[in-house]
């Protein structure tokens, strides 16, 4: 079986190449994202592999099924640049719903924890030899609020991290994780009693039409002062002109972010020696207390391992058995894991 891999990464290859020869698949590499002007790339293929800023919209999907090509791999677990309704009965969509819960979670708090304690300007200050101290001073952990948004995998392995430095967890889900909530330490509130009570606000939930702008003016209006705010799950959860006003007024104490809203023109590639045509994007990043990384939560050897292994196992799965239980469906007006085990 052929599989055309777009968006592909040196950092792809290893795993990859060494679960797909396990399976009998034959793999090529394309470094160019999928979208309605690369889909031609796609003829001769049996599938496709497809990554978070790759394009799988009605026009793509249209070319896809006129190629013969019925699977959309995905390797992330997030599902956002895929048209899943147009996509439902047409193309069968597969995710990787848990790939590592630490990457994504520990690299949330290795953010948190430069930002707040000035790792990145002391080490830039040691360089030079300036061992001063001046403007270094950070705050506690320990008994701060933190807000969970999401309290999936990577939201409950956050807040256990949070635990074991001593905050208090503030958390909301539109699904409540059984269990979670200690009426203590640990408790499930409503969206304002969260911005209202939290030092720092954590992003872990999916992107949908309910969580789009989630952070936007009135959430930053209902926090309290100096909130830090991180984002580590999908760019376009935050309202990134908000966000700049936020930072602009100091109602917002800084921002760590993984991920950004037009992320897809810029991240995973080089860009220095260029003007970046997004004023939004360079004005944040020129902030002293902004911490901006180029979506690389997830890029450790164990995820990437992980990744590869569940995106050839769910294509083997399809191919042999006519099912997988990580196909996305798009039922009763949104996307879900698929139940029954077909969706078409």
């Amino acid at each position: 079986m052929k599989i055309a891999f777009f968006d592909a990464k040196p950092y792809d290859k290893p795993s990859f190449d060494k679960y797909s020869a396990e399976c009998g698949l034959d793999i090529k590499y394309f470094e160019t994202k999928l979208n309605e002007d690369t889909v031609e790339l796609a003829a001769g293929y049996d599938a496709v592999c497809v990554f978070v800023n790759d394009t799988v919209n009605a026009p793509v999907i249209d070319r896809l099924q006129e190629l013969g090509i019925r699977i959309v791999a995905l390797r992330c677990a997030g599902f956002n640049n895929v048209d899943m309704k147009y996509a439902f009965g047409r193309v069968h969509v597969l995710r990787v719903p848990a790939y590592s819960p630490y990457a994504v979670a520990e690299h949330t708090v290795a953010m948190l924890l430069t930002s707040i304690r000035r790792i990145h300007k002391a080490y830039i200050r040691t360089r030079d030899f300036n061992f001063s101290l001046a403007g270094m001073t950070g705050f506690d952990l320990h008994g701060k609020t933190v807000g969970v948004i999401g309290t999936g995998r990577i939201g409950r392995v956050f807040i256990d991290i949070c635990r074991g430095f001593g905050m208090r967890v503030l958390a909301y889900d539109k699904y409540q994780a059984a269990g979670l909530d200690n009426g203590d330490t640990v408790k499930y509130v409503s969206l304002d009693e969260l911005f209202r009570g939290s030092d720092i606000i954590s992003l872990h939930c999916p992107l949908t039409e309910e969580t789009y702008h989630v952070i936007d003016e009135r959430a930053i209006d209902a926090c309290r002062r100096g909130v830090v705010i991180l984002n580590t799950s999908r760019g376009a959860l935050v309202d990134a002109e908000a966000l700049l006003a936020g930072i602009k007024s100091r109602k917002v104490g800084a921002a760590c972010l993984d991920v950004y809203e037009e992320e897809a023109d810029f991240f995973f590639e080089d860009f220095s020696g260029h003007i970046i045509e997004d004023d939004t994007l360079a004005r944040l990043i020129s902030m002293p207390n902004v911490i901006v990384t180029s979506h690389q939560a997830f890029l450790t050897e164990d995820a990437l391992s992980n990744i590869a292994q569940t995106t050839v196992e769910n294509i083997r799965s399809l191919v042999q058995n006519g099912q997988c239980e990580n196909e996305v469906c798009y039922r009763g007006g949104q996307a879900e894991d698929c139940k029954s085990g077909k969706c078409f």
